[in-house]
């Protein structure tokens, strides 16, 4: 029994749901409009963590062998990196100019090397987020410390 539980995507499923879960609680203390997106974005990866914990169970139960979690460990570990850096940027440089940098970043990290798509993806996702959350909703997002002080 204790096999099927430390079989990876089961160890990775459980791993999300409990820190998912974890920021549920600071993110329900938020006004509700600047609530929505943080408990929806955590609630769908409660969810889908719930169904990949189903399936590799059923896997296990079928007596599948377990797969290796990924075949480029050093590019996860990267992109985790990159996420931990993120949040922190964000808190201390503030959320736009983190994410001018981080959304390329991400993509050239996962293989995509196309200077031009690079700067389109990063417009467009930058883009959308103010046209949606600042513009559309009159959200603020994080300015840093680094520059309220």
């Amino acid at each position: 029994m204790s096999n099927r539980l430390t079989r990876p995507e089961t160890l990775t499923a459980l791993g999300i749901v409990v820190v998912a879960a974890g920021f549920l609680v600071p993110a329900a203390a938020l006004r509700p409009i600047s609530a929505l997106l943080p408990v929806a974005m955590l609630i769908g990866l409660i969810v889908l963590s719930v169904v990949l914990l189903i399936s590799d169970q059923r896997k296990a139960a079928a007596g599948e062998a377990a797969q290796p979690m990924t075949k480029s460990p050093k590019r996860v570990f990267g992109a985790f990196a990159l996420i931990v850096a993120y949040a922190l940027a964000a808190d201390f440089i503030g959320f736009y100019v983190s994410t001018v940098v981080a959304v390329p970043l991400t993509a050239f990290l996962f293989g995509f090397r196309n200077p031009l798509g690079l700067a389109l993806a990063t417009v467009i996702v930058v883009g959308a987020i103010w046209l949606i959350f600042d513009f559309g909703m009159s959200q603020d997002f994080p300015a840093g410390r680094l520059w309220a002080a």
